[in-house]
């Protein structure tokens, strides 16, 4: 006997076995962790970044970690025919694509009077157009089976103002996930893709960790902002990315998950 909603536990609403799944910025931290919960729910992974050294890495660890299919595909996001051309490795490696992340991005740190326009164009490129370009690409396979869960991973910093380093363009571009993922969870509802976002708040990858050991005093400052009192790990991330990719989120779109510790609240 079926119970709720068809599903005969309510734990098999979160697996996703025999799923595919594409990941943008697999070779990272952040990307990497979610690339790894991913599989070991039962998903098939195809792992997209610049970093081939990082993704075949990856690729080794999940193959011996996990009976799941993993691809490593190099690819620049900016590009729309390298992107093409990935997504299309990925669709006639598994059948086609049941969940796409795009967790890739770069940050830096200048005043807004400052910022020369190469660097506006390669935060803006990389962070939101490289997501566009890759909703477009996977969101057309999708549509074509009625079917799919698109999680951009955008940032507490499309939300809120980050003190006291300035980065305007990377607030800019994350702001624009958010509202890229909105407008896009209107377009494509119909289609029963659900588009959402997830919004970490300061999460101890390499390059934060990098960034720390750059600016220590900032460590603590950051800190007393948050009200759980420490800063995330990757892994934090990865509960609300699984979340979203699997059937207990199938009436949930254009929503912006904030995973902060309560940054945003105060």
């Amino acid at each position: 006997m079926l119970g709720f909603g068809g599903f005969r536990f309510v734990k098999e609403m979160f697996m996703l076995n025999g799923k595919k799944a594409i990941i943008t910025g697999a070779g990272g931290g952040i990307g990497g962790a979610i690339a790894f919960g991913l599989a070991e729910f039962g998903a098939d992974v195809a792992l997209f970044d610049l970093n081939i050294k990082g993704i075949e890495n990856l690729k080794e660890t999940l193959e011996g970690s996990f009976s799941v299919k993993v691809l490593a595909i190099p690819v620049d996001v900016c590009d729309r025919k390298r992107v093409e051309d990935a997504v299309n490795i990925a669709v006639e490696s598994f059948g086609h694509v049941d969940i796409l992340v795009n967790c890739h991005g770069v940050g830096q740190w200048v005043p807004f009077e400052e910022i020369d326009e190469k660097d506006w164009d390669r935060m803006i490129n990389v962070n939101l157009k490289g997501v566009a370009l890759m909703c477009q690409a996977v969101g057309r396979c999708m549509i074509k089976r009625r079917y799919g869960k698109i999680i951009n991973i955008a940032s507490m910093s499309g939300r809120a103002v980050n003190r006291p380093q300035p980065q305007a363009h990377y607030n800019a571009s994350k702001a624009g996930v958010i509202m890229l993922t909105k407008s896009l969870a209107a377009e494509w509802a119909k289609y029963n893709v659900n588009v959402n976002s997830v919004s970490p708040g300061y999460t101890l990858t390499p390059l934060v960790n990098k960034l720390l050991n750059s600016r220590p005093e900032y460590a603590n400052y950051w800190k007393a902002l948050i009200p759980l009192g420490r800063f995330a790990e990757p892994v934090d991330i990865v509960g609300a990315v699984i979340f979203l990719a699997s059937d207990a989120a199938n009436y949930i779109t254009g929503h912006d998950l904030v995973v902060d510790g309560g940054y945003t609240i105060c």
